[in-house]
């Protein structure tokens, strides 16, 4: 299975996924620099990866979410095409209108990096499946504006709709309603801040995100 990986200028989380999903298919990704204008069409699940994608100047994500690779990749989202973007990829997917709501400064206004508890609060999308619906899992967070915001109506519309996918338990951030991730309402396109990727292998003190790559390659 081809899978592929998005590089910015700044992602400091391309070789971390690109590593997550070399271990779950066997099969280097393909790295697509950023201002390249087409996915190859046997690329099946791509990761908008974690970073500081341009230094996160203007505003995190705002810069990345207008190179030219991402028209090619909203347009085959729109198709159906498996996205996740973790991180700084959230924050990209948010800015380029793939995903609802946005991510402020953390409530603290401090940069959090340590293990995250996080509750499965929908277990039944293509990448939590493998997970049990009431299980728990711990996944590193490292961001300084993973806030997640929405208005009121965008809220009651996607906790309605099945798409809240992560709630942190000890919330670092200060996201409302305890988000950690969504997916769009297609269900094929999510984002999350907590970094799935760096929790792959026993060294890296858990195991929690292979079932992540496990369960969205699964279902491809």
């Amino acid at each position: 299975m081809t899978t592929a990986v998005i590089v910015f200028p700044a992602s400091n989380c391309d070789r971390d996924a690109a590593m997550a999903l070399k271990a779950a298919t066997g099969k280097a990704p393909r790295m697509i620099w950023h201002k390249d204008t087409s996915i190859p069409d046997d690329v099946r699940f791509v990761v908008v990866p974690g970073g500081f994608s341009y230094g996160d100047y203007l505003r995190s994500g705002a810069i990345a979410a207008n190179s030219p690779i991402m028209r090619d990749l909203k347009r085959k989202a729109d198709g159906g095409l498996a996205v996740a973007g973790i991180c700084n990829g959230f924050q990209i997917l948010t800015e380029a209108g793939m995903l609802p709501g946005a991510l402020m400064r953390n409530m603290n206004q401090k940069f959090v990096c340590r293990v995250s508890r996080l509750r499965l609060a929908n277990a039944e999308t293509r990448f939590t499946r493998l997970y049990d619906a009431k299980n728990e899992i711990d996944i590193p967070v490292a961001h300084h504006d993973g806030n997640y915001f929405a208005d009121d109506e965008t809220l009651k519309r996607i906790e309605d709709n099945g798409q809240v996918v992560f709630r942190y338990s000890d919330n670092p951030n200060g996201s409302r309603n305890d988000i950690a991730g969504v997916v769009n309402k297609a269900g094929n396109v999510l984002g999350m801040m907590p970094h799935p990727e760096r929790a792959i292998n026993s060294l890296h003190g858990g195991t929690d995100g292979k079932l992540f790559f496990q369960s969205i390659l699964g279902s491809l």
